[in-house]
This record gives C-alpha cells, structure tokens and sequence, in this order.
C-alpha cells in the first residue's frame, strides 16, 4: 500500500503541480513587444565538462551587442545570485507574430586578445542562456528512447570543425505560441538555432546573411563580426500550464527506477539482520539474562551484558560531539522540509532561485533545533561548559562553511565569473545568520538546557573498564569503511544524476525520486549504525558515541570519492581554479552529508543502547 502512495506522490510531481506558487501567465495581443533577458554564459552540460566558471554576458571580451540604452539588470531572489544568475536586458526586438529574417544587431571588431579568449570558451563548450517570457531560450534534442523533443536550455556560443573554433553570431529564433479561448496568446516555447555566418552589410546598413561560410575569429589580427537574428512563430497545442514538459524531460527514468529497487533491497537486507539482531540474539540473550537467580551469581555476563558499567561514560570531547550532533538535526530537518516543498510541488523550476533561496531560509529557521539538540545533547554527556555550547552551536559549523565558502569566492573574482557573490549579498547572508540564526539558536539552547536531566538506565563506574583487542573489521577505519558504503550505495544512482545536474548547469526536478532515495538513505544509516554499534558492544567496546555517528557518517568518504570519479571521467583540461572550485564545493557537500548522516546514526544507536540496557536487570 505504501509502494502505491508514493508512487501517487511521484506522479503528481512529475506532473503539473509546478505553477502553484502563484507563477501567473502573460497574455499578448498581436503586435505587443516581447521581453528577451541574457543571462550569464556557462559550460555545457552535453560534453565533457572543461570549466566551472560561469561569465557575464556583457563580460567586456565577448563585446556582445547591448541595447540602445544600455543593458540594465534585472532584480533577482538570494538562491538565483548564490548560483550564479546574472540576468540583463538584452537588444532583440521581437514582436507577436512578426516573422523577421536577417535582422541586423550590430558589427563589431575583435581584436587578437578577446579573440582568444572566445575561441578558448567555444573550445570549452560554453553555452548562451537567454530567457523569453520566463522561458530558457533552448536547444532541441530528441529522447533516444522514444523519439519525442524536449528542450535543454542554452545554446552554443560557437562550433569547433577540424579543430577550428568557429563563432556562432546568427541566431534563427522559433516562438511556439497557444490561443486561449479569450483570443489572447501565450508563449509557450522558445528554441534557437545557431549558426556561424560570415555576414556582410551593405552601405544602406541592409544585412546579408546568405553567406554559408562560417566565421572564425583569428587570434593575430582584428576581426569583422556582424551579429545578426531571424524570429518565425508557430502555434502550438501546447498549453500554458505544461509549457515546460519540454524543458523536464526524463531521459532515464529506467535507471531511476532501478536505482530505487537496489536501495530497497539493500535497506531490506539491513533491516532484516537488525530484526534477527533485535528479535532473536537480543530478545533470547535478555530473556535467558533475566531469568537467572540474581542472588546466586550465576549470571552468564558475557559480550555487550559485560560492558553495562562504562556503556553510558562520557565520549571523548563532547562539546564537539554535541555541535556536530545539533548541525546534523539542523540539516535533516532542513532537507527533509524541502524535498516535501518540492515533491508538493511549491518550488517552481519557473521561479529561478526558489529552491535554494527556501533552503537558506529554511535552514536559518531550524537553528532553533540545533540550538536544543547540541545543549540536550551536552547535557546528556555530562558537559560542564554550557556557555561554550550556546556559542559554538549557531557559529561552528556555519562559519566553517562559510569561510571556505569566502575562500572559493575570491577564486571567482579573480577569473572575473559572474558566479562571484557580490559583497551585498554576502552582507545579507551574514545579517540571516546573526539576526535569525543565532537567536534562534540561542532559544534551542536555553530549552534544552532547561529539559529534565536524562537518567540513564544503569550507573557507570568510577574506574573505566579495559577494553579488549578489536577484531580487525571493528577497528577504526575497516569499521567506517564498511559501514558508509551501505548508505553511499542506496544513493549513487541518484547521487550521480544531482551533480550531473550542478556542474552542467542543467534543471534537476524529480524530487518523487529523491524524496523515496532520502528516505532510503535515513533508514539505511540508522540501521547499520545500530548494527555496526552492537557488533561493537559485543566485542566489549563500550565507546560507541563517537563511532554510531561515523558508521554512518562514512558515507561522506564515499561521496569524495565519487566526486574524484566523476571528475576524472566527465572533467577534462580544468584550469587551477576550476579545479579549485569542484573540490572545495565537494568537500563542503561531503561535510554537510557527514553531519546529517552522523546525526541518524547516533540517534538511532542511542535508542538502541537506551532500551538495550532498560531491558536487563543489573543489581
């Protein structure tokens, strides 16, 4: 039966449910001026990846053609600026059903040095976005699968034959358009075609575009461009509340589906040996434990039973411990609240930005949850320092992050990337963290200082017992190993299609499938922690604080290597900071996942231990 709602879910996801947060429609009437926006050119995402640097489109070495007035910038949410939109005004003119052809832009000379540097981005695959009634402007591909078209946004900056990069300044536009019954028309696709032309203009400032010789900008003398477009509409059946099928298409739904089924399999194998563990070994030890004459001395204490005293000891370092603990809870929750805002479909892929900019948000507000976990978390621990905690629950990590984040940044300005966050927007990601973050935090704290103490199920030692040599799967690293790749194996599939989607700058949007993997990955790493944590108590290792939230947190290690793959085998010629830029958003996306996953480990091998030890009878 569950199978079957969230297979429901799933489809109502994939379907129209995008336009619910109020995304209302532009009517036309034949004549009207239609609003063409640039934004900012990117590598391509059909090649092999070459660059992660991002540049305006009114970058000074493009010298692309610019309005009468100017270009102006259009004003854009915090999550569109974090990932790198920079949308202007641009200088085509179009006009509802006006077929235009050869229209002149404007001519312009390069010189040897920025013909370089577009012959090197043409090289890299670089790709233009241009955005048409709140459209991408895209380009056309066919499912290899079933024949249909969907759309990819961007379209090639140039074209590469023998090894020549050539200069794609002719740009053939293609507006769908839908009638609704008022008789007003709605746009509803938006694909170009580019091509290389070596246009002329005649004394009349009359265009030629005739010419099938293509145009390549030569590296040691000036070069004469002449930038020019043609628009044609066609009427589409094509409604406007499905207008962007196209641009989501599923290529691979298959392996989506197979991905589901093996990390079904994988958590129904986990947990059935944690019921067999939890059920049978355990019940039967309890039960038999429990039985015997405790008067006599005649308890068979032996493996976990043994280790009751010290079970409940105080980790090393546990103000870490607790902060770690607080971040994880702060970002489950986070994660958890945005893939249902997604899978409801509340964040339109129509609203650029909206995902991230919920995310920041979000996160912002459930520092309240940090703040109560690490000091509930501390307070269980037995930690003196209570106004460490407060302070460092709201700033640790956040500042960790965001100091690499800074770091990465200034890699940005020095390659003059439009994805740079400008200085203000710093300034309002720092202003959310101290003004909302931290008191909110602040508030977590004091209530979870303020809980009733925890009372655990039996008192610990004076004298902490020996622990006795580990078998080698339980030491350290082969214990971690082990335990991440489970996790880390529900996940790669989908892992894979996420970061396809972020370094090649395509829509990534089928949360039904993420939202099913996410719940996948929270019960794989509760399981194997609880496994790994009782193979560890009944190897009489009673310090499983710090290793429930690593069995689990391993799958971070996982993901590292993952992005070392993805790099070797997609990334090619990366520059310095480009390279830069993959590990250092790798290393910060592998942390965040260590801090979630560790969080549903320690708490589910908490639980675990917690009834374990209520359940026997210690005199």
């Amino acid at each position: 039966m569950i199978s079957y709602v969230l297979s429901l879910l799933l489809l109502c996801s994939i379907g129209s449910a995008f336009y619910l947060p109020g995304v209302a429609p532009n009517d036309y009437i034949v004549g009207d001026s239609i609003p063409v926006l640039v934004n900012s050119l990117t590598p391509s995402g059909d090649y092999d990846l070459k660059s992660l640097i991002a540049y305006d489109y009114y970058h000074p070495n493009f010298d692309f053609c610019q309005p009468e007035d100017g270009p102006k910038q259009v004003s854009e949410s915090l999550g569109s600026i974090l990932f790198g939109d920079r949308i202007f005004t641009a200088p085509y003119k179009l006009k509802l059903l006006e077929n235009q052809e050869c229209v002149l832009l404007c001519a312009k000379t390069y010189s040897p040095k920025p013909s370089r540097f577009i012959n090197r981005r043409i090289r890299e695959h670089y790709v233009m976005n241009m955005i048409v009634d709140g459209l991408p402007v895209a380009r056309v591909h066919k499912n290899s699968a079933t024949g249909e078209e969907f759309y990819s946004s961007g379209f090639a900056l140039g074209e590469i034959h023998d090894g020549t990069p050539y200069l794609n300044n002719h740009l053939n536009f293609e507006i769908e358009y839908h009638v609704t019954k008022s008789g007003k028309y709605r746009i509803v696709g938006v694909s170009v075609y580019p091509a290389s032309k070596q246009s002329t203009v005649d004394d009349l400032g009359n265009p030629d575009c005739s010419s099938t010789v293509l145009i390549s900008l030569d590296s040691d003398s000036a070069t004469e461009v002449v930038y020019t477009y043609s628009v044609s509409w066609k009427e589409s059946a094509t409604p406007w509340a499905t207008r962007w099928d196209k641009y989501l298409e599923v290529e691979d739904s298959k392996i989506h589906w197979f991905s589901i089924v093996n990390s079904s399999a994988i958590v129904v194998f986990l947990l059935g040996m944690v019921g067999v563990v939890l059920l049978r070994t355990l019940h039967k030890d309890i039960s038999h434990y429990n039985e015997l004459d405790l008067d006599s001395g005649s308890q068979e204490e032996t493996g976990w039973k043994l280790v009751y005293g010290d079970v409940f000891r105080p980790p090393s370092h546990p103000l870490l411990l607790s902060v770690m603990l607080g971040s994880g809870a702060q970002l489950l929750l986070m994660g958890t609240t945005v893939i249902v805002f997604a899978l409801m479909g509340l964040l339109s892929p129509s609203n650029r930005g909206s995902l991230p900019t919920v995310m920041l948000l979000v996160f912002a507000l459930y520092a309240f949850f940090s703040g109560y976990v690490s000091a509930r978390a501390y307070q269980i621990f037995q930690g003196e320092n209570w106004k460490l905690v407060v302070i460092l629950a709201p700033t640790l990590v956040p500042s960790c992050v965001f100091s690499v984040f800074v770091m990465l940044n200034f890699f940005l300005i020095s390659k003059g990337s439009s994805g740079a966050v400008p200085f203000g927007t710093m300034v309002l990601i720092v202003f959310i963290w101290f003004l909302i973050s931290v008191p909110l935090s602040c508030a977590g704290s004091y209530c979870g200082l303020k809980a009733k103490a925890y009372e655990a199920p039996v008192r610990v030692n004076q004298i902490p017992r020996q622990i006795p040599t580990q078998p080698t799967y339980l030491l350290l690293v082969p214990s971690i190993l082990c335990a991440g790749i489970l996790p880390f194996g529900s996940i790669f599939v989908e892992l894979y299609f996420i970061l396809s989607s972020l370094w090649m700058h395509k829509y990534y949007y089928m949360f039904g499938f993420l939202f099913l993997c996410f719940g996948i990955l929270i019960a794989t790493c509760a399981a194997v922690s609880i496994l790994f944590v009782y193979f560890l108590l009944c190897a009489e290792n009673y310090n499983w604080q710090w290793r429930s939230f690593m069995f689990s947190g391993g799958t971070a290690i996982y993901i590292l290597i993952h992005s070392l793959i993805f790099w070797v085998t997609r990334a090619s010629g990366f520059n310095f900071a480009s390279a830069v830029l993959y590990f250092g958003y790798s290393f910060i996306l592998a942390g965040l996942v260590f801090l979630l996953t560790g969080f549903v480990g320690f708490s589910a091998s908490f639980i675990f231990v917690d009834r374990i030890y209520r359940a026997i009878k210690i005199d």
